[in-house]
C-alpha cells in the first residue's frame, strides 16, 4: 500500500504542473530584465554610433526587435522546461541555471553601454554563453522543445559576443 501511494503522489496532477499564471509570471520577469536593460542602455545611441563597429554590425534599431521576440522565447523556455518531463527531477537545478543566465544577461548591458567597458562586457557575455549552455542541456533533460526554443537566443548570444569582441579591439 504505501508503494502505491508514493507512486500515486510522485505523478504530476494538472494542478502540479506550472499553468498560465507561470508562464505570464516568466514573461513580466523577462520584459522585466529588458525593460532594465533598455534603462541602462538609454543614452548610449549616439556612443554606438561612433564607435568603430566590425562589418558584420547590425544597424542599432535592430538590437530592439530581436531582443523583445528572444525574451519572450525564454520565457515560454523556462515555462516548458518546468512543465516538461513526469518527475520533478532536475527541475530546480534547470531553474536556477535559468535565473543565473537570466542576471547575466541584465549585467551585461550596463558593463557595455552604461560603463563603456568592453573587455569586462567581453569575459561577463563568455560567461552568460556558459551559463546559457548550461540552461540548454538542463532545458533538455527537462523537455526537448524548451532547450530548442533557447537556440536562437545562443545564436544571437554568440553573434553579440563576436560584436562586443570586434568593438573591443577596434576601440581599444
Amino acid at each position: 500500500m504505501a508503494d502505491l501511494l508514493s507512486e500515486e503522489t510522485r505523478r504530476p496532477t494538472a494542478r502540479s504542473r506550472p499553468g498560465w499564471p507561470t508562464l505570464l509570471l516568466l514573461l513580466a520577469v523577462c520584459y522585466a530584465v529588458a525593460a532594465l536593460g533598455s534603462l541602462a542602455a538609454a543614452d548610449s545611441g549616439d556612443t554606438y554610433q561612433a564607435l568603430d563597429r566590425p562589418p558584420w554590425a547590425p544597424p542599432g534599431w535592430l538590437f530592439g526587435p530581436v531582443w523583445t521576440v528572444l525574451y519572450g522565447t525564454i520565457a515560454v523556455a523556462a515555462w516548458l522546461a518546468l512543465r516538461g518531463s513526469d518527475e520533478k527531477v532536475g527541475r530546480r537545478p534547470a531553474m536556477i541555471l535559468w535565473s543565473v543566465q537570466l542576471a547575466l544577461n541584465l549585467a551585461w548591458t550596463p558593463l557595455f553601454f552604461a560603463a563603456d567597458a568592453y573587455g569586462w562586457a567581453f569575459a561577463e557575455i563568455c560567461l552568460l554563453w556558459l551559463a546559457l549552455v548550461a540552461t540548454v542541456v538542463a532545458f533538455a533533460r527537462r523537455r526537448r522543445a524548451a532547450a530548442l526554443l533557447l537556440l536562437p537566443y545562443a545564436a544571437w548570444v554568440t553573434y553579440a559576443a563576436s560584436l562586443n569582441l570586434g568593438i573591443w579591439v577596434l576601440n581599444s
